[in-house]
């Protein structure tokens, strides 16, 4: 079975072992893969463990185990990873989980943050992703100008339609 984070190798070789504990995640970016396998998995005691120790108090663990069983979960994109490698002290992950909930599809986009403790990699806390406004190369055809295409009409009468 691919691992349900998306790096395409299989679950076993992938975020299981840093679920069940056999091995650290050895980046921040491993371990909010390994976070969003858990989810998929329903796999509460790692959500829980992989908190830094710091910010477990503000754990919702009956909230997490009811969207996690009631989710069905479509996949993890990793937007953008700030530090968090293995000579890091901390790491910011940015990343959009698909998933449907009570029958809407639904994204949750959030930017995690991410300190290394003893014992590895902890989540201290997310914030929500803010999308990125275009940037664009070249300048923005207006309605009324010259059609780029070459055909001499107006945009908003030929592509632009």
């Amino acid at each position: 079975m691919n691992c349900p984070c998306g790096s395409d190798r299989e679950y076993n070789e992938c975020c299981l072992p840093v679920i069940q504990g056999e091995r650290t995640a050895v980046t921040a970016e491993e371990l909010m893969r390994a976070r969003y396998t858990a989810y998929t998995q329903v796999e509460m005691d790692f959500l829980k463990n992989s908190v830094h120790p710091d910010h477990r108090q503000d754990e919702d663990g009956d909230g997490a185990r009811e969207w996690a069983e009631n989710s069905e979960w479509h996949g993890l994109e990793i937007l953008d990873c700030k530090a968090g490698g293995p000579d890091d002290e901390t790491g910011q992950v940015e990343f959009v989980a698909s998933y449907t909930y009570e029958g809407q599809d639904k994204q949750y986009h959030e930017v995690a943050e991410f300190t290394r403790t003893e014992g590895g990699w902890g989540f201290t806390e997310g914030r929500p992703g803010v999308k990125k406004p275009v940037v664009r190369d070249e300048p923005k055809i207006g309605r009324n100008d010259p059609c780029p295409c070459g055909s001499g009409k107006k945009f908003k009468r030929c592509c632009g339609r």
